[in-house]
């Protein structure tokens, strides 16, 4: 039974981590540019691609290609950034939902078109292995992603709190007015914050390929647990986002183990209103507020 329990935990954690990466992304753009981006699931979705077509035309591991699809996701957040989002920003959101929701059509109809709806994988060294400690069962593969994920995050939070950018970002986050007034570039802010969003979205995907499919709708499944945990975590809140990302992943391991096969996403819900009813603003959130 505790091993059961122990392994269904270690599973719901190193899921958890990929988790983490796609709702750190969605609350990055929230809190910064003050945009719900539901295409981010879809951005997981090419960075997967990106990885499957290096590994299958070049033979490069997944976990090399992140530092192809990390900065080429960049790059194209910055830009959907300043062609797209910036000219729909304003005290109307519609026009902005609207926007990244038809974002997330386009690019998955065009996946579609281009790749079919087929499932790619790429079978690596390590995508079979695992470490056995005791009578629980560690995926070599997972336990990879979710260090890298760890990292990665890591990373974004110093970038965040210890250099000039970063805290320009947050200062933005908190009053773009005021920090415009201080001589922050809101464009250049919003920019770096949208493209870090893409690059962490990308990133998710190439850490997915060694043990996860790849097809036009899988970033719908990883967005929708990204929204679950932004909201769980406080929107705009990056830590509150990592911990409820694992907090889920959890949740969704014990459901599978102990309730059913189908029912990772009920006890998902369920962690979420049972949090809400006690933490109506998220995890989060300061108390007193």
């Amino acid at each position: 039974m505790w091993e059961t329990l122990a392994q269904a935990v270690i599973n719901g954690l190193l899921i958890g981590g990929i988790y983490a990466l796609v709702s750190i992304g969605v609350t990055l753009i929230f809190g910064v540019v003050k945009i719900v981006n539901f295409a981010q699931g879809e951005f997981v979705m090419i960075g997967m691609y990106i990885s499957f077509f290096l590994a299958t035309q070049f033979g490069i591991d997944p976990l090399v290609s992140l530092v192809v699809s990390m900065p080429v996701l960049f790059l194209a957040g910055a830009l959907i950034q300043h062609f797209l989002i910036r000219r729909v920003l304003g005290p109307n959101d519609m026009p902005q939902i609207f926007l990244t929701f038809a974002l997330s059509l386009l690019l998955l109809n065009l996946s579609l078109m281009m790749f079919s709806a087929n499932y790619r994988t790429v079978h690596t060294s390590y995508s079979d292995a695992a470490w056995h400690i005791g009578g629980l069962y560690i995926p070599v593969a997972k336990l990879i992603a979710f260090a890298v994920a760890m990292a990665l995050s890591g990373l974004l939070w110093v970038f965040l709190h210890t250099t000039d950018l970063g805290r320009a970002m947050r200062a933005a986050s908190q009053n773009r007015d005021v920090a415009m007034l201080m001589g922050i570039n809101p464009n250049r802010v919003f920019a770096v914050a949208f493209g870090t969003a893409l690059a962490l979205a990308g990133a998710a995907g190439s850490l997915l390929m060694p043990f996860y499919s790849a097809y036009p709708f899988v970033g719908q499944v990883f967005v929708l647990m990204a929204f679950v945990a932004v909201v769980m975590g406080t929107l705009g809140n990056v830590m509150g986002a990592l911990i409820a990302s694992l907090m889920m992943g959890v949740a969704e391991s014990l459901g599978i183990q102990f309730v059913g096969a189908d029912s990772g996403l009920i006890v998902v819900f369920a962690l979420l209103l049972l949090t809400l009813a006690f933490r109506p603003s998220g995890l989060g959130a300061r108390r007193g507020r």
